[in-house]
Order: structure tokens, then C-alpha cells, then sequence
């Protein structure tokens, strides 16, 4: 019996060590990251204008709360292992600079690397977790991105593990409640374990500002949906949204999926001035609908499942926290599309797929921000313009109705989606009308021949 016991002990106090305690991220971190506008050339003046332009413009009362300072913000290691800010880009120092991002209600993240050096060179953390968590905890650091650069070879599970774990334990041994981004590019199906380790993880290199790159990333994650739970979610990196490389429709496309996928939301776009008009209206308008936001917030924590693919169409569906559904509906394709979803999409067995075609639901369009109507049976999907999406809000009518879960298992049952191209249906019927009036016309020219056929009089 004692020996039992002290083997439970043993097993709880390893659990407790080799788990990520810091009670933050229950939802996915938003905020700016520098990386993309700024590079190696940020600085505190770049921090201090996308702190105005946040608090000004209202996306930080949206969320958008954190400010990341990326890769350049350190410059060197003293004698004592003690990290040092570079002075001449952020001659407040990191801890003043720190304070202010606070009065001004928001919160600061730093970038490391889980290596010797940082992807541009600059001292790593490897070796020196508990020194520098030390050192961030001290300047009241909320956030930490924690790249994969130079890791001396400690890239598989093994390696991922130990460096990572190494950080985490030095962040959790501080006290002090930092969100903790791991950056390891997908490496060594991180997503297995990620939850063990930080409060996110990079499921994929880069993402760039081009629609391919969008493409592959969504594709790269239609599996790992169910390794999302609150306090640790897949990372698909920053937003692109505004930066010149895509259409306002595949903008749209990129924040829609981030969102219900439940990656973490950071803003990427260059801030020019501490007022109105720094990111281009459409951007703005984007990145501010409340509608997809709460999506991305929602305290389930649960990410939205890629349901169906056929052909260009992608179908996901995913829960929330009052009962409701989400529908999404993504054509990769080039040529408008028309989607009809059964309300089977929103069941796992066979029972409940055949009790849903008596459901009557009602639609809420996220991007239109208002009720569309009710369906039964299935949900009409009409026009999804080439590259973009339709994202509604599903909600079962009736008394003592719910839906199934969606935590299964569980193969589905069923390919619940069917799809044409826009304006197909209009143009069989216009043709067969035509053909319907061709026929009828020969029809009355070759009855006209006949009666003037019996007219004749035979020649002898």
C-alpha cells in the first residue's frame, strides 16, 4: 500500500512538470506581430505607434490586445548569461517600454528562439531558459514566441521535447502568466503533444501573403482539428490581411478559416501613424467583424472539421459554446459556385442524420451580420464567388431539440454537400425552354406540311 502510493505520488508530481500550468489561453491569443512590416528593423517607436493605433482605432476592445516585438529586439548576452536589449532601437529599455503597453491596457510578447542563436542571429535562449524567463518575467512579459532556429540538431520528438519543456518549465517556475507561442514550424507532428508543452504551436512554415500559401496552410491543418482544446490551439501564423498580395475576397478567406479553425489572430500589416487610416478600410473591416471574432473566442475552444471536400468546395462545420453550429462553405475554385448542405452535416450517425431532415434551423450570415432565414432538411448556399466564403451561424429551432455532438470518434456517415456551378440550373432550364419551343415549332410547320399534303390532287 505505501509503495502504491508513493509510486501515485511519484506519477502526479512528473504529470504536474511535464504539463503547462500558467492558467492563460483559455482562447487564442490576438494581437500585432512585427515580424512582416518591420523585420529586423523594428523598434520602440514601431511598438508605440501600433499601441496608439490599436487602442485608437478599437481593435484592441476587440481583442487584438497583444503586441509582439519579433526577432531583432535583443542584441547581446553579458558575461553573466543576462540578455540585453539593443539600446539604440529601444533606448527606454525593455522594461520602461514594457510599462507603458501597459498603462495603455495592453500586453507585450518577445520572440526567442529555442536554439544558440535566433533566426537572424541574435542570442538564443537555449541553455539560458531559466535566466531569460527570469528576465521576462521581470520586465512584465505577457507573451513569448519561442522560434526553432539554430537548435543544434534537436529537431525530432526527442529534441522538440527537451527544448521546448525546458522552456516551459523555466516560464511556469516564475510565477508570472506568459502566454508561451511555440514556433518549432510544425516539426515532429507537434500538435501530439503541443498541449503539453505551450499554449500554441506553429503547424507549418511562414504563412505568405499569396493565396497558394493560404491554400497549403488550410490544407496542412484539415486534420488537426481535434488537438485544439482552451489553453492550447494550432497556430497557423500571422494574418496577411492588407499586406497587397491578395484580393479583398481571399483577405476574407484567410481570417474566416484562422478564426474557426481557432488559430491565434495577429495582425501583420506596417502602422504608419498613430491615427484613422493606417490599415486600408477593407482590411479594417475584415479584421473588426465582432461576428468572426466571437467565432475565434469562443470558450468551447473547439475547432471547426473539415466535413466534406468535392472537387474546389470545402465544407467545415464545428460547435459552440451556447449549442450552435458553424457552417462554412470555401471555394478554392475559379468559377462561382452554388452549395446545397443537408443538415446531416451537422450529425455523426446514421440515426441522427435521418432525424435531422425534420430539423428546422435558423442562419445567421456572419459577414452580412444578420438572420437570413430558416431551412429544413438543407441549408441553400448561393453564390460563393471564386476563392472566397460563406460563414453562417446555425441555430436549432423548437422546444427539447438539440444537436449531436460532433466529438466522435467516429467516422461520418455521409457526404452531406452538393455543389454547381452558378447560374448552371437557370441555364438547362433556359435551354430546355428552347428546346421545348423548337420542338413545338417544328412540330407545327411539319402538321402544316401534312394538311397541304392531303390538299394535292393526284395527276393521272
Amino acid at each position: 500500500m505505501f509503495v502504491q502510493t508513493g509510486l501515485l505520488t511519484v506519477l502526479i508530481t512528473a504529470q504536474s512538470v511535464l504539463t503547462l500550468d500558467n492558467g492563460i489561453g483559455a482562447t487564442p491569443a490576438m494581437g500585432w506581430n512585427s515580424w512582416t512590416s518591420r523585420g529586423c528593423r523594428v523598434s520602440e517607436r514601431d511598438v508605440r505607434k501600433a499601441v496608439e493605433y490599436l487602442s485608437e482605432s478599437g481593435l484592441a476592445s476587440l481583442g487584438y490586445d497583444h503586441v509582439v516585438i519579433d526577432d531583432c529586439w535583443q542584441l547581446t548576452r553579458d558575461s553573466n548569461g543576462q540578455i540585453h536589449e539593443d539600446g539604440r532601437a529601444f533606448p527606454s529599455g525593455m522594461k520602461a517600454l514594457v510599462q507603458y503597453v501597459h498603462s495603455k491596457g495592453l500586453k507585450v510578447g518577445l520572440y526567442s528562439s529555442a536554439g544558440t542563436f535566433t533566426c537572424q542571429g541574435r542570442p538564443g535562449s537555449l541553455s539560458f531558459e531559466t535566466k531569460d524567463a527570469k528576465t521576462y518575467a521581470s520586465w512584465g512579459v505577457d507573451c513569448l514566441k519561442y522560434d526553432n532556429c539554430n537548435n543544434d540538431g534537436l529537431s525530432d520528438r526527442k529534441g522538440t521535447i527537451k527544448r521546448y519543456g525546458a522552456m516551459r518549465d523555466a516560464l511556469n517556475a516564475t510565477g508570472r502568466h506568459i502566454n508561451y507561442a511555440i514556433s518549432n514550424w510544425g516539426q515532429a507532428d507537434i500538435w501530439e503533444y503541443g498541449d503539453t508543452l505551450g499554449n500554441s504551436w506553429r503547424t507549418s512554415e511562414d504563412v505568405e501573403d499569396s493565396w497558394q500559401s493560404v491554400i497549403d496552410t488550410v490544407k496542412g491543418n484539415a486534420l488537426l482539428s481535434k488537438f485544439a482544446k482552451p489553453g492550447a490551439f494550432n497556430d497557423m501564423d500571422v494574418l496577411q490581411v492588407g499586406n497587397g498580395g491578395m484580393t479583398y475576397e481571399e483577405y476574407r478567406s484567410q481570417f474566416t478559416l484562422w478564426a474557426i479553425l481557432k488559430s491565434p489572430l495577429f495582425l501583420s500589416q506596417k502602422i504608419q501613424s498613430s491615427f484613422g487610416g493606417t490599415i486600408n478600410p477593407g482590411a479594417y473591416e475584415i479584421v473588426s467583424n465582432p461576428d468572426i471574432i466571437a467565432i475565434n473566442q469562443d470558450k468551447l475552444g473547439m475547432s471547426a472539421i473539415l466535413r466534406a471536400s468535392l472537387d474546389s468546395v470545402l465544407l467545415w462545420v464545428g460547435e459552440l459554446n451556447h449549442g450552435e453550429r458553424i457552417l462554412v462553405v470555401l471555394n478554392t475554385g475559379s468559377r462561382s459556385v452554388d452549395v446545397d448542405v443537408s443538415l446531416s452535416a451537422f450529425t455523426v450517425k446514421e440515426e441522427d442524420a435521418i432525424a435531422s431532415q425534420k430539423w428546422r434551423v435558423s442562419i445567421r450570415d456572419l459577414w452580412a451580420r444578420k438572420v437570413i432565414g430558416t431551412a429544413k432538411s438543407k441549408i441553400k448556399v448561393a453564390g460563393v464567388a471564386p476563392h472566397s466564403v460563406k460563414a453562417y451561424k446555425v441555430t436549432l429551432k423548437g422546444p427539447d431539440v438539440e444537436f449531436p455532438s460532433l466529438v466522435t470518434a467516429s467516422p461520418f456517415h455521409d457526404h452531406p454537400m452538393q455543389y454547381s456551378e452558378t447560374g448552371t440550373v437557370a441555364l438547362v432550364m433556359w435551354s430546355l425552354f428552347l428546346s421545348l419551343i423548337f420542338i413545338g415549332v417544328a412540330w407545327a410547320l411539319y402538321k402544316l406540311h401534312l394538311e397541304r399534303r392531303a390538299g394535292y390532287e393526284v395527276l393521272r
